[in-house]
């Protein structure tokens, strides 16, 4: 037994129980019987790839393995196990092992590695899905239907477990539902003093609602309802404890185990504890005041006060149905009469429910459009003005660092909306904010694009449910990597960003999960990343155009490039800066 193992056994990690009144768990149980409802959940393997259950409802049943490294139980179960992987996984049965204690991740696949385990490890950061299902020892198997999502059976991982499948192979009740068994016991000591000495909902729900959700969960947010009080947070609760256990809020989170993002969207595995303790135990209000009912939003349009110069996008007539071409416009820069340092820059839709995003370019006088202008910068000191995206926040470039916008220059955007059987006019601007004419910065914001169009795209096949394509971009000097930005449509699945050095070494910047049409985030990091002149990030994505994809249009279709939401794209976009020992600033 490692140490790890050890220390949690002897309860030197939190873990905070995961049950709620309405689905019959219980505070003080030691352990889940059969048949109990867990509840969906999705969780990250040893590789970063996410799981969600939900996802996998076309098969009849998932077998999970409770396992830690270098634990005498989890390997003495493991030959069973893969005996029954090799019969039922053509049957409809998933195989997955559990992780409960939250293990690093470079330790669980060491581990996995070393056994020569082909299984995914789900790995619970916050221990809240195996205090859920109620994993109290190691080696133990588990059975769970994703469409009930219930454990119907928990026992040893050979005959008994062999008899279970069988079952449920058949399309049958499974007879001995909970057959005792052996196996290094699991504490939750520190999840257990969380639950006895209670979760206050002003000091610690609270300040993680507002910091997390209330921003978009607000009056006039993008949100759907407001999490303005305690009455609405207890009124939402079983919605809060549904996407947390899921991973579907906050939107557009990362892996949290790759790099140091500023905008990760994810809650620590604390603050999961914390959140969905206080749910279980009945999302009770205490002290005499409401943190959330005190929050304040500025009323201002602009983040930054009133912008230098302000675009008018035409206004664009939305119908009520239909799907719509992509718009594109050119919009002059009307009162920009010279040359100025772009500090930063803000999108504000006219009607955010059919906007979904923007793409733009510049064209630059005596200079022609080009697609490339897009996602490349083919001059060094062109200025950035930020698109459109959804949940983005409006673009500050770093200190000393900025573009030049010429006078004369003009705007193309392109434009893409959604109709929502409600016809409107999307009135748009951009709020565009200069540095002072004596200070020009000496930094530049560069970039390029991993991309994917007609010439070198692939198809995706019908009802491929993982299908990969690779593009990658070539730093050809010292640069400081600043942020990344993905873009798929509706089949995107999830995207990563490794970087290959010219020593050979690979290094995985951004692990992107679950992408989500719905939110595509610039991903900044906290302290910029050095690169060496020739490294090159790869991009990989990964597209699902099966049935299991919800937001799939047409599972049977064959996937063409395409701007419309039905067809198909592939962007990773790298933002950088160059390196450079004597900076050299051009101005004209």
């Amino acid at each position: 037994m490692n140490n790890l193992l050890k220390g949690m056994i002897s309860g030197g990690r939190k873990a905070v129980f995961v049950g709620a009144a309405a689905l019959a768990f219980s505070l003080s149980a030691g352990s889940a019987m059969a048949q109990e409802r867990v509840g969906d959940f999705a969780l990250l393997d040893q590789d970063g790839l996410f799981h969600h259950m939900a996802w996998y409802d076309n098969n009849k049943a998932i077998a999970f393995l409770v396992q830690a490294s270098g634990d005498a139980a989890t390997e003495a179960s493991l030959a069973s196990f893969n005996a029954l992987k090799t019969q039922y996984a053509d049957q409809g049965i998933v195989f997955m092992m559990i992780n409960p204690l939250g293990e690093a991740r470079a330790t669980v696949k060491a581990d996995a590695e070393r056994l020569g385990i082909d299984i995914p490890v789900l790995i619970d950061d916050a221990q809240i899905i195996a205090k859920a299902m109620g994993v109290d020892k190691t080696g133990e198997a588990f059975v769970y239907d994703p469409k009930t999502f219930q454990v119907i059976y928990r026992g040893p991982a050979d005959a008994p477990l062999a008899d279970a499948l069988a079952a449920v192979v058949a399309d049958e009740a499974v007879p001995n539902a909970m057959v005792a068994t052996q196996g290094t016991p699991v504490s939750y000591r520190s999840l257990d003093q969380l639950a006895q000495s209670g979760v206050s909902y002003s000091e610690d729900v609270a300040p993680i609602l507002a910091e997390n959700c209330a921003s978009c969960h607000r009056e006039g947010g993008i949100a759907p309802f407001a999490l303005n009080s305690h009455t609405m947070a207890q009124g939402w609760s079983p919605m809060i404890r549904e996407v947390l256990m899921t991973k579907r809020m906050p939107p557009g989170q990362i892996d949290p185990h790759i790099g140091n993002f500023r905008n990760h969207y994810t809650l620590t595995p604390e603050e999961q504890q914390k959140v969905i303790q206080w749910i279980a135990a009945g999302s009770v209000k205490d002290g005499n005041s409401d943190p959330l009912a005190e929050l304040t939003w500025s009323q201002e349009k602009w983040a930054f006060g009133e912008p230098d110069l302000i675009v008018k996008v035409p206004p664009q007539q939305i119908p009520a149905t239909g799907v719509l071409d992509y718009i594109d416009v050119v919009v002059p820069l009307e009162g920009h009469t010279r040359d100025r340092w772009v500090r930063a820059s803000q999108y504000v839709p006219g009607d955010r429910t059919v906007l979904h995003h923007t793409l733009n370019a510049f064209i630059v006088p005596g200079e022609r459009p080009s697609q490339g202008l897009i996602t490349r910068f083919s001059n060094p000191d062109q200025a950035y003005i930020t698109p459109y995206i959804p949940g983005a926040d409006p673009h500050v470039e770093e200190p000393n660092t900025g573009g030049l916008l010429r006078a004369g220059t003009q705007l193309a955007l392109n434009l893409h909306y959604t109709t929502t059987g409600k016809e409107t006019v999307d009135a748009s601007e951009i709020g565009i904010w200069f540095y002072p004419d004596d200070q020009i910065p000496t930094e530049r914001r560069l970039g390029d694009c991993a991309c994917i169009f007609t010439p070198t795209w692939t198809d995706i096949p019908a009802y491929d449910p993982d299908f990969e394509q690779t593009a990658e971009v070539l730093i050809t000097t010292d640069a400081e990597i600043m942020a990344f930005t993905p873009h798929m449509h509706f089949r995107g699945k999830r995207m990563v960003f490794d970087a290959h050095y010219p020593d050979g070494s690979v290094e995985r910047l951004l692990n992107i999960a679950q992408y989500n049409y719905n939110w595509q985030m610039e991903y900044q990091l906290v302290e910029p990343k050095f690169v060496p002149a020739g490294t090159r990030v790869v991009v990989t994505g990964a597209f699902d155009n099966s049935e299991q994809n919800k937001a799939n249009p047409d599972p049977s279709r064959v996937v063409p490039w395409g701007q419309q939401s039905w067809d198909e794209m592939f962007f990773g976009q790298v933002y950088w800066k160059e390196v450079k020992s004597n900076p050299e600033v051009s101005s004209n």
